[in-house]
């Protein structure tokens, strides 16, 4: 790439947009200035970056065509066979899109990175494969991740295997409906404001956003640095388990996560045995108004206090702030969307580690040219977020990551009281798919509607998983569960416990 300086005619614009005077005088001078800097760039272009890895063999694969995708859930078909042993031998996995996995095209639900192929393998694919697990394809994802519903990937709409014509969830959504449809064991799954839990609420499996850091994103599309999880989705909460034992763990690529971290053995916690958990329901998880539907709310009321049958202990708690706990996301969620997503290409600045840099070019051209093709929901982020960060100057994202801290401290203090706090995953169960003509107020509330009670927790960073716990009308229900920080395999042996009573 030919690094060459700058036009007058440029270094004006510049200016102007940091509202600087400059005279066509100042303008050259500043330009003859820029000589040895861009001798720097010149010879960083030379150099040769490192990668991240990629250890096993593979081919292509393929774009599966309509009658072996059913429910428009695959993106793209492969068979990549990992180490001839380990945790997950004989597992094939499911990798949502938004995950690099080398020589496999991606395309993160957005016509703007259609073609590109990823050249580097993210940490957790080649945990997975170093595991013994296989690849089998990546899972639709919505566009560019922006939507709690099914219905915005540039693919066309993932259908929920349990009811045609209804929501899968969002973003992860293919992974989902291909758990609840038999045609993977495990799925991986992003979540920055419930896109774990509410796929998996919503077709009735089991989806965890581990504790913030727990899981390096490395390798994997940015939405918000201080919002960004990945993790594992199953059928069984025992899969989960088994899944994020293998994923878990510091990879020193990865500004989210603490250097201190520990991982455990998750699966070993598995013993059914929770006789003396004690956990609080959360009533201001239940009654939305204008979202809430009666047999969720009921039905997971219901399904709680099934742990009493295992010796658990259930109560009522009450912690206001989660009410306003989705008006904190907001801010940090558009505006930091808008910042590191699409003014900084996906990568931004100001942090230490693996930089995609193939990724951040595809993306960047794409953006450029198909910048209108954008989803709507993402439209209405950009747009929000760019006047907001312009005419408020961020001091709204900078209060709503100082009131994170008190939204974290509020759940923390009902954590003292109980080991695992319960609310609905979703306030109501899957809704239809708008039709393709559906007005955009239509596209853009169905998108958006779902995440009050899931959105806290990528605020706050503690685990919380959506556990299936019936079914009403014929689609699931979710029931949430959510430990204390570093706790996940308090939150997994809950979610086992109940799975037993249930059977």
């Amino acid at each position: 790439m030919n690094v060459r300086k700058p036009s007058i005619e440029e270094l004006r614009r510049a200016a102007e947009a940091y509202h600087m005077r400059l005279t066509d005088e100042d303008l050259a001078a500043y330009r003859n200035l820029m000589d040895e800097a861009i001798v720097s760039y010149r010879r960083v272009d030379e150099l040769r970056e490192p990668k991240l890895p990629v250890q096993y063999p593979r081919t292509t694969g393929y774009r599966p065509a309509p009658e072996e995708n059913p429910f428009n859930a695959w993106y793209w078909r492969c068979s990549i066979k990992g180490a001839p042993s380990g945790a997950l031998a004989g597992k094939r996995v499911a990798i949502k899109d938004n995950v690099c996995v080398a020589g496999i095209p991606m395309m993160n639900g957005t016509c703007v990175l259609e073609g590109y192929v990823p050249d580097v393998d993210a940490t957790i694919v080649t945990r997975i494969l170093d595991a013994g697990g296989e690849i089998a394809g990546k899972s639709v994802c919505e566009s560019l991740c922006l939507s709690c519903s099914s219905h915005t990937a540039d693919t066309g709409p993932t259908h929920n295997p349990h009811k045609r014509g209804y929501s899968a969830g969002g973003s992860s959504s293919g992974s989902a409906a291909l758990l609840a449809a038999g045609a993977v064991d495990l799925a991986i799954g992003g979540d920055q404001g419930g896109s774990i839990r509410m796929p998996a609420s919503f077709c009735g499996v089991f989806g965890l956003k581990p504790t913030y850091g727990l899981v390096p994103y490395t390798g994997i599309f940015p939405i918000e640095l201080t919002l960004d999880h990945t993790g594992p989705m199953a059928r069984t909460a025992a899969d989960c388990a088994r899944l994020l034992e293998v994923i878990a763990g510091l990879d020193g690529l990865d500004p989210r996560q603490p250097t201190n971290l520990q991982p455990e053995a998750y699966s070993q916690g598995l013993t059914g045995e929770v006789r003396g958990l004690r956990l609080g329901i959360v009533r201001e998880g239940f009654g939305w108004p204008g979202l809430s539907e009666i047999d969720v709310d009921a039905g997971v009321r219901e399904a709680t206090q099934r742990f009493t049958k295992v010796g658990a202990t259930v109560r009522e708690v009450s912690i206001p702030l989660h009410r306003d706990a989705i008006h904190i996301w907001r801010p940090i969620a558009i505006e930091g969307t808008t910042m590191l997503m699409v003014r900084g290409n996906g990568m931004g600045t100001n942090w230490k580690g693996y930089y995609n840099t193939s990724l951040l070019d595809a993306y960047a051209r794409g953006r450029r040219a198909r910048a209108t093709e954008l989803s709507e929901s993402t439209k209405l982020t950009v747009l929000l977020g760019h006047f907001m960060q312009d005419y408020y100057d961020g001091r709204y994202y900078a209060k709503a990551q100082n009131l994170a801290r008190t939204l974290k401290a509020a759940y923390d203090a009902a954590l003292q009281e109980c080991d695992v706090l319960v609310m609905p995953t979703t306030p109501m169960k899957a809704t239809p798919l708008p039709p393709l003509d559906a007005p955009r107020e239509e596209i853009i509330r169905r998108a958006l509607e779902v995440l009050p009670n899931t959105c806290p927790f990528d605020v706050t960073g503690h685990p919380a998983m959506s556990v299936p716990c019936g079914m009403s009308q014929g689609l699931p229900l979710g029931m949430m569960l959510i430990g204390r920080s570093w706790e996940d395999g308090t939150v997994l042996r809950a979610a086992h416990a109940f799975e037993q009573v249930q059977r």
